[in-house]
């Protein structure tokens, strides 16, 4: 029995192991994607078009934050999350 959980929870970790992106992965599709829209490196234009690139992924992180932050009734911490602080 314990055999079994610990093969299934190798599989498990070496599935989820597979989605993680790293920054080089990031940098390296970034890097290619602003060589197919024309600039080439180096320019200010290449430079510039990484930056907006990162900056994009940035604001989508923070937008997904503030989702999963919203589904719990807000910010922990400020009164209104988990009940706290609510007036019955």
């Amino acid at each position: 029995m314990t055999i079994i959980r610990l093969a299934a929870g190798a599989m498990l970790a070496l599935a989820l192991s597979g989605c993680v992106t790293t920054e080089a992965e990031y940098r390296a599709l970034d890097e290619e994607r602003c060589r197919s829209f024309g600039f080439r490196a180096p320019g200010e234009g290449f430079s510039n078009c990484l930056l907006q690139l990162d900056l994009d992924r940035a604001a989508e992180r923070r937008r997904r934050f503030d989702r999963f932050d919203a589904s719990f009734g807000g910010p922990w911490g400020y009164g209104y999350g988990w009940g706290y602080g609510r007036r019955w």
